[in-house]
């Protein structure tokens, strides 16, 4: 069953009297349970490709497709509250909101569904990241290797089918990148749809990953399964 689809998707922006093509054409179909990653060097298309399929942002031509409906045309507000519950977004920069502590960080997408169990779910979340202990640390306490531990539990806590990850290992060294790839491990063992944007061998090597897309120039050149 299909999860995220892109159908010929094109993504351009205009800049003065210049129009850059950043997507062209992009069709692909991400299953149930499936782990894809996108790989790509740096201005490929890899996170406005990402962006699209999440909703954070809309294609100039195409259509795309979440849990089978087309939310291409979908407005924010009736977007936001779907995608905060069907998709777990860790962007490379982790976005982590400076004024919150960990725990909180963690809790705060499932406080805007007015979880009663947020809290709990957020505990929980942080010993399944072994960030037990750095629950009440506010981000900049944390190392790079501890804030993605915390983005990743954010993640999760609305038990979403989709986990999305934009170059998740970019600011990570190998021991950690390897790390990284064995939480994603435990969620594909979960039956978790994984998407992920990584030009990291690590990453696209990885025997947990079903099929590799090759972005190039904003095209995909081919798949390896």
């Amino acid at each position: 069953m299909p999860v995220v689809e892109a159908r010929d998707i094109t993504k351009t922006y205009t800049i003065g009297d210049h129009e850059i093509r950043v997507l062209e054409n992009v069709s692909l179909c991400v299953s149930e349970g499936e782990f894809l990653v996108v790989a790509g060097s740096s201005g490929s298309g890899k996170t406005t490709l990402l962006s699209l399929l999440s909703g954070l942002d809309k294609p100039s031509s195409g259509r795309v497709l979440l849990e089978d409906s087309d939310i291409t045309d979908t407005s924010e507000d009736d977007l936001a509250p779907l995608r905060n519950q069907i998709i777990g977004f860790v962007f490379q920069s982790f976005h982590l909101v400076p004024s919150l502590t960990a725990l909180e960080n963690v809790m705060f997408p499932a406080e805007l569904k007015h979880d009663p169990e947020a809290h709990a779910k957020a505990a929980g979340l942080l010993k399944r990241v072994g960030m037990q202990k750095r629950g009440a640390n506010y981000p900049h306490q944390l190392s790079g290797g501890e804030m993605q531990r915390v983005a990743i539990a954010r993640a999760l806590i609305n038990n979403p089918s989709v986990i999305i990850a934009d170059e998740p290992t970019a600011h990570l060294d190998t021991p950690l990148s390897k790390e990284f790839m064995e939480i994603m491990g435990r969620l594909k063992e979960s039956s978790r749809t994984v998407l992920i944007a990584s030009h990291d061998p690590i990453v696209s090597e990885s025997p947990l990953v079903d099929c590799v897309w090759n972005l190039r120039d904003g095209k995909i050149e081919g798949e390896a399964g």
